[in-house]
């Protein structure tokens, strides 16, 4: 079956690395911040100007002045820094942040990522995605395998205005993990109870699969 937006979130989680800077989107990357492994010291970074978020506050710790980029509230680590969004941005495009994990509507075999528009919808802008993606070489987008309508969103290439060319490598879905390169998906794992021939069906981009294709782990 389907991953939930928490599973996702974990399957996520497993490519930090001790030391690591990160930058978490709005949606589902944000809830990586509640699955950081134990004894890993990694520093999340918002766009906002906050370097050192925790996971999400309990009841008792929220605090209304203390949030992330998408407006929800946050907790603070030990060491936490908060900035202006200035000084946000420029650790963002002089390459200081080691990974990013981004919503998308739509990524394509080239590793082109639609994310922020969707025509005759209303836009409030692109946000910081266009930095985020020329800032940093390692991404990861995270989103559902196919929209409501059923409509595959790995395509051959991307149908709606783009985020950014080239610079997607990885996507993890609700149904498989996937690398891009030499112009397709690699398929690397598929979701607990998930058939490589449905990855294939909803997958409207080119699918390679090589060999037997393991079951994350949860």
């Amino acid at each position: 079956m389907a991953l939930t937006r928490e599973q996702m979130a974990q399957r996520v989680a497993r490519e930090l690395q001790d030391g690591y800077y990160v930058n978490l989107g709005i949606g589902i990357p944000t809830l990586v911040a509640n699955y950081v492994p134990d004894g890993m010291e990694v520093m999340l970074q918002s766009e906002n100007g906050l370097l050192g978020m925790g996971a999400f506050p309990t009841e008792d710790e929220i605090d209304a002045d203390m949030i992330n980029a998408g407006k929800q509230t946050v907790t603070t680590v030990t060491g936490a820094s908060i900035f202006s969004s200035a000084e946000s941005f420029a650790m963002i495009r002089g390459g200081h942040v080691d990974l990013t994990v981004l919503g998308a509507f739509e990524v394509d075999v080239w590793g082109n990522i639609a994310s922020w528009m969707i025509p005759g919808k209303l836009v409030k802008g692109m946000g910081g995605a266009m930095d985020l993606v020329t800032g940093a070489d390692n991404i990861i987008v995270t989103m559902t395998h196919a929209s409501k309508n059923g409509d595959s969103k790995l395509l051959p290439s991307c149908t709606l205005p783009l985020t950014g060319a080239g610079c997607i490598k990885k996507v993890l879905t609700d149904l498989a993990y996937l690398e891009i390169k030499d112009g397709a998906f690699w398929l690397k794992e598929r979701a607990p109870g998930v058939s490589v021939e449905e990855i294939k069906q909803k997958t409207a981009g080119e699918l390679v699969v090589q060999g037997e294709i393991p079951e994350m782990q949860f």
